[in-house]
This record gives structure tokens, sequence and C-alpha cells, in this order.
């Protein structure tokens, strides 16, 4: 019998990049069962969503694939988050919210100063290890320039604790006379997190230049050890 008759499809031409990259690999499905509660149908599409914006940037992930994998739709996605970029600013937020919300559980104020703040680098160190993702997505909202992070009504009050947080630990300190004073808590935030940035952002780069194996569990143990001792003596008296 003949083809019935019908459109026929193009011929769909990969480009020129597409044909020579690697294929990334696709999301994990979320194997949940179906629910009408709006709240989970939202974390199961952002758990999905930073894993996908993380692997592929903003431009390569596929919110067919999103849906796909969190057994959705598109259609109930564009429900939630408006806009492919309304879930991007979605997922920085959560990937954010995420570490903000442990550092929180730390008891920090239980502690005397330096042990507080070396709980607080170890912490840093080895959250950015075990949450690659995170590193990812915010090294490509930096290649976008902070453009959908400043679409953010609550980036900035998400991030307040933690400067409140290691301020209170250094002020302790310094009344205490065991911590130096002079020194800008957002900019010790900053050297905090370079030094914990690093391990993963040039993992590959920095191992295959220096012949390091930076998932050896004893050097990154080693390299763990050596950031909170160089934070703790900078800002110890």
């Amino acid at each position: 019998m003949g083809r019935p008759p019908g459109r026929v499809a193009k011929p769909v031409t990969a480009r020129a990049d597409e044909a020579t990259a690697p294929a990334p690999a696709a999301p994990v499905p979320v194997t949940v069962p179906r629910t009408n509660d709006p709240e989970r149908t939202m974390a199961d599409i952002l758990e999905v969503a930073i894993q996908e914006f993380a692997d592929k940037g903003l431009a390569g992930a596929r919110i067919d694939e999103i849906a796909a994998a969190t057994r959705t739709s598109k259609r109930m996605i564009y429900y939630y988050f408006a806009s492919k970029e309304g879930l991007y600013v979605a997922a920085l937020e959560e990937a954010y919210r995420r570490m903000r919300s442990i550092e929180s559980e730390l008891h920090l104020a239980d502690l005397a100063p330096e042990d507080a703040l070396r709980r607080l680098v170890g912490f840093t160190v080895d959250y950015q290890l075990a949450h690659p993702e995170f590193i990812r997505l915010v090294m490509t909202e930096n290649i976008h320039r902070g453009q959908y992070l400043a679409q953010s009504q609550s980036i900035h009050q998400l991030n307040v604790p933690a400067i409140d947080g290691l301020r209170q630990i250094y002020e302790r300190g310094v009344a205490q006379g065991v911590f130096r004073t002079g020194i800008d808590p957002v900019d010790l935030h900053m050297s905090i997190s370079a030094l914990s940035v690093f391990n993963v952002a040039n993992r590959h780069t920095f191992s295959l230049i220096f012949q390091r194996d930076l998932d050896d569990p004893r050097a990154m143990g080693a390299r763990r050890d050596s950031i909170v001792e160089m934070i703790v003596r900078f800002v110890r008296k």
C-alpha cells in the first residue's frame, strides 16, 4: 500500500557547532508520583532545571527536556515560571537558597569565634565540592554579566544572612581580642568564596596542567585544611 498523503517533514540540518560538540547528558527524570500539589510540582521542576541549566547554560537548556524529566508539560512550566528566563532566575534563586539554608543550621553562635570561622570555611569548601552545579550556574550567570540575576526580587535578601553571620563571628572575635581589626566582612566572604570555588571551577584545567589529581579525597582534604588555615591566619590577631 502507498504511504498516506500528508505533510512531508523537512530534513533537519544540524549546525556545525551542534554536530561537533559532544551531546550533554539528558536530565535524569524525577521519578515521583503525579501530584496536584503546586509547590511539589514547582520543586520537582526546579530540581531538574538546576541541573539542566548548570550542564548546558541558558541558551543550551531545553524546556521540553525539563518537562519530560518531571513528567509535566511545557505549558505547565510556563504557567508557573512565565518563561525560560523566568525558570532560569528561579533556578539561580533556589541554588542560593539551598546553600544559605544549610549555613543557617551550623549553629555558629554556639562556638568560640575561631572555631566558628573554621566551621564556616570548612562547610563552604565542602558544599562547593559536593555541588558543582551551583558553581556552574553562577559561572553561567557571570557570562551573562548578572543580567538575569538582576531581575530577581529575592537574591539580595537570600544572601544577607551569609554576611550577617560572618560579621557576627568576626565582631565577637575582635571583642575577645582573637581577631585583628580593620577587616570588611564582605571582603572576607569574597576571599572564602574565591578559595572554595577555585577547586571546582578550575578542577579539570588545573589537574591537567599541573598533574594533580583533584578528585583524590586525600588531596582535597589537604586542600580544605589549607584553605581553613589561610583564612584563620589572615583574620587572627
